[in-house]
């Protein structure tokens, strides 16, 4: 329960991430990428510098849904799949709240994957922090809608037949306005993009690539691994080059309309000659392109994908009342009651 109101200093006008802590026992296996995303959620909240009385943190089922226990704000421990529903109506209910959502990839993108995509849409104000460990985690190992073809688990035991989702993909498809990724071992990205969708007005969703040490183990080894990642992942940084490696000596550019990567000071190219991020760019061709990187020809992109402010749905909401109330006279139920002919029985 988060301390109520009354209770703040009223001259406080900072925060600590203890502040958003609470002092129960986290109860995540020794090792589990949630961790450092528990720790960076407190560390984004006190970035951002929003009371924790003003923060509800809501989850729907699995591990990474356990994660409003151990904050000092708001919260509710959901119903499977059905986190994005029961966020978007307290969003909306009380829209000075700053509402998050943390969901696994079992939990948002299977079962609650039509609230997902619907929130998407809507452009709720809502902050989706999206732990992507590829497997059901809390239910014993079963594969998920992001398991690739052939992932070998205790619900595929020959390997899946199906091809799994890209969350990227998902949320450009929705007409999603924000999405970030970082790995859960990258904690200075990580922060930033939970900060940077915090203070986006709309839906933000934050893809952690998260390890699950009993029944997935090294899912992003190929790229969390400090001897791979500077060449296999590249950080985008709004109107900066999109420059990575580990010399930083390579970039990308667009060859007509795909992307490619090249090296500065071979073939003519230059830092000049480097694609320079716009994040806030509206047209999402580009932002879509960098998101299905896949690390093979081209690095997986990290960081603030798209950032593009747009009306929310619970600003479009409130505003239409404030509209409809301009043009009606009528007030309460009496007052409509009383609009028409009235008579009394006597």
């Amino acid at each position: 329960m988060a301390t109520k109101p009354q209770d703040i200093n009223k001259e406080a006008v900072t925060y600590a991430p203890k502040d958003f802590k609470n002092d129960s026992a986290v109860r995540w296996c020794p090792g589990c990428g949630d961790h450092g995303v528990l720790n960076a959620i407190h560390r984004a909240m006190a970035n951002v510098g929003i009371p924790p009385y003003q923060v509800c943190m809501i989850s729907g089922i699995g591990c990474s849904s356990r994660l409003p226990y151990y904050m000092d704000t708001y919260g509710f421990h959901t119903i499977h799949g059905r986190g994005a529903a029961i966020a978007s109506g307290v969003k909306v209910a009380n829209p000075e709240l700053s509402v998050w959502l943390s969901t696994g990839d079992g939990d948002c993108l299977a079962i609650g994957g039509n609230h997902f995509i619907h929130a998407l849409r809507r452009n709720i104000d809502l902050n989706i922090v999206l732990f992507n460990n590829r497997i059901y985690g809390l239910t014993k190992g079963q594969y998920s809608p992001t398991s690739p073809r052939g992932f070998v688990s205790k619900s595929s035991p020959y390997g899946t037949v199906e091809d799994p989702f890209i969350p990227a993909e998902l949320v450009m498809g929705a007409r999603g306005r924000f999405f970030a990724r970082s790995l859960d071992v990258d904690s200075k990205n990580l922060v930033n993009c939970l900060t940077e969708g915090a203070k986006h007005k709309g839906a933000a969703v934050t893809e952690v690539l998260v390890n699950c040490v009993i029944f997935n183990d090294g899912a992003h080894k190929w790229l969390s691994n400090r001897e791979v990642r500077d060449e296999k992942t590249i950080t985008l940084v709004h109107g900066e080059p999109m420059i990575f490696g580990k010399d930083r000596d390579k970039g990308l550019v667009l060859d007509g309309f795909k992307l490619k990567v090249v090296t500065l000071g071979q073939d003519g190219y230059t830092k000049d000659n480097i694609l320079v991020h716009d994040a806030h760019e509206k047209d999402a061709t580009l932002h879509t392109m960098l998101a299905m990187m896949d690390g093979e020809t081209l690095p997986v992109a990290m960081g603030v994908i798209r950032d593009v402010n747009e009306i929310t749905y619970d600003q479009a909401v409130y505003q239409q009342i404030e509209e409809q109330k301009a043009k009606n006279s009528k007030r309460t139920l009496r007052d409509l009651f009383n609009a028409s002919e009235t008579w009394e029985e006597k």
